[in-house]
């Protein structure tokens, strides 16, 4: 998922091919002008090294076979020192080479299966998550699809009317098309959660990715009768940022708040979800609840795999939301909500220009 990073010029031109060839041809020189008995040639595992974390598999090798054709190249004209050493010590740098070329690209194949494997498991998570959400999310798309009927049944009778009144009958349609919007809109987040395949990273405003996570939970907050107040920062530097995956953990933690407060008396049913910036530069999601707090959980366990401290859970939600997190360079951690309750916080580095959003209102409260 996340994707290799190469140095680039202004004009778009990789750095990268052409450093290893300038530190190539440098340990080829020194190698050629000193004596057979130092193995200069060993420094080519540093280049082996430095391709594996930038190039795709076919490039390492074709770079490991250069180093190893160059220490040969070295062996062939160096006139100076011992023979017999120089074969020694020439045979252990390309062991060196080819034996690191090997482990490395190894390695980097069993990153990539446990990168893949996460995606699935998060991809499972989010899934499931939705699953449970069934309820409250066909509930969120009958309101438009029913309002949608209803208008356009008031539609009809407007133009059926003697004498016919076209001016409802636009104010209709277009309360039919709003409608519909809403509707697709819905349609394309539950599309784009349940896709599986890698994601993308791209710059966004947080305030708007919480915006659209809460469409799909807001029937589930009216359902349990939960207090909802949003305190979103204005003017929040943008983060890059894979949607999917921010929108997942915003989600997860949601959820859990819900369930933390289900327990207590509804009018005491609080969660909050609010946003600030930090002068290090990282942007901050906060989900709160009035819940029970994290009572005997072990606050340092909370996000290993497989632990909870729900009778049914399954101790994989919080994991997957640690391991998207740290993968976008931020942290995630738990703590108490003021008097009682829990808090949930994450962090995500913050760009430098500032998206503004003129229809996120800071300190909005949601009352169901």
């Amino acid at each position: 998922m996340l994707r290799r990073s190469v140095m680039t010029l202004p004009g778009g031109r990789s750095l990268l091919p052409a450093s290893l060839v300038v530190l190539a041809a440098a340990i080829f020189f020194v190698d050629t002008v000193t004596n057979l008995e130092i193995a200069v040639a060993v420094f080519y595992v540093a280049i082996v090294l430095v391709a594996v974390r930038y190039l795709d598999q076919r490039r390492v090798v074709v770079v490991a076979s250069a180093c190893m054709a160059l220490t040969l190249l070295s062996f062939i004209l160096t006139r100076a020192g011992s023979f017999p050493a120089g074969m020694v010590n020439c045979a252990i740098s390309l062991a060196a080479i080819g034996v690191t070329a090997y482990l490395a690209l190894r390695t980097a194949a069993a990153e990539a299966a446990a990168r893949q494997a996460q995606a699935q498991l998060a991809h499972i998570t989010r899934v499931t998550v939705l699953g449970e959400l069934t309820a409250s999310i066909a509930h969120e798309l009958n309101q438009p699809l029913a309002a949608i009927v209803i208008n356009g049944n008031a539609a009809l009778r407007w133009l059926g009317a003697k004498p016919a009144n076209p001016d409802e009958a636009a104010q209709a349609a277009e309360r039919i098309v709003r409608d519909a919007n809403r509707a697709t809109d819905l349609i394309k987040r539950l599309r784009a959660l349940t896709k599986r395949g890698p994601g993308k990273a791209v710059w966004l405003d947080v305030n708007q990715i919480i915006a659209d996570t809460l469409t799909l939970v807001r029937s589930e907050v009216a359902r349990n009768h939960v207090s909802l107040a949003i305190d979103l920062a204005d003017e929040l530097p943008p983060v890059q940022v894979d949607p999917v995956q921010i929108q997942q953990v915003i989600l997860n933690l949601v959820v859990n708040a819900i369930e933390a407060v289900s327990a207590q008396p509804a009018p005491s049913r609080a969660v909050e979800i609010s946003t600030s910036v930090v002068p290090a530069g990282q942007v901050i999601v906060t989900v709160s609840d009035s819940g029970g707090g994290l009572g005997g959980a072990e606050q340092d366990r909370l996000f290993d795999a497989f632990y909870t401290t729900k009778p049914d859970g399954m101790g994989m939600g919080l994991a997957i939301s640690r391991s998207i997190v740290e993968s976008h360079g931020g942290r995630i951690w738990a703590g108490a909500a003021g008097g009682r309750g829990a808090a949930f916080s994450f962090s995500l580095p913050a760009g430098k220009a500032a998206i503004h959003e003129p229809g996120i209102a800071r300190k909005a409260p949601v009352r169901k």
